[in-house]
């Protein structure tokens, strides 16, 4: 057991001077900023030509089938929530009593009220009028 301590022991020691020597050394033999900068950004760009070796890019009739595929989702996904939204709407309409068409002929209707009472008004004018002026002539 004593030589299980000693040993452990030791490996501490060892563990504790291995990692001052790391500080130390890390602070005194570390370059300066712009040199750091500058192999990270050579690092940096030798990786993305790596990469970009490795791009494998389609050929034409790959990309014209998989655009077809795209469109073709993109117009039933389209039409399934058109008729979605025209199923809500018109069930909407239907819970409220509401019709579509009905706003065109209240429009009217009310075009052809203001009209109406318009000549009303313009016969009433004219009636007075001519009342008037027989109560003149009268005088």
């Amino acid at each position: 057991m004593a030589k299980d301590q000693n040993s452990e022991a030791a490996k501490k020691v060892a563990d504790a001077e291995k990692a001052s020597k790391k500080k130390a050394g890390k602070n005194g033999d570390r370059p300066n900023i712009f040199v750091r900068a500058a192999k990270a950004i050579a690092k940096f760009f030798k990786d993305l030509k790596g990469e970009t070796k490795k791009i494998v890019w389609p050929n034409a009739k790959t990309v014209l089938k998989n655009t077809g595929i795209v469109l073709a989702v993109v117009l039933i996904i389209g039409a399934g929530i058109w008729l979605v939204d025209w199923g809500l709407s018109e069930g909407i309409n239907a819970v409220l009593g509401i019709e579509i068409g009905a706003e065109e002929t209240t429009t009217e209707a009310a075009a052809e009220t203001t009209i109406a009472a318009a000549q009303e008004t313009e016969a009433a004018t004219t009636t007075t009028a001519a009342a008037t002026e027989a109560a003149s002539e009268a005088e």
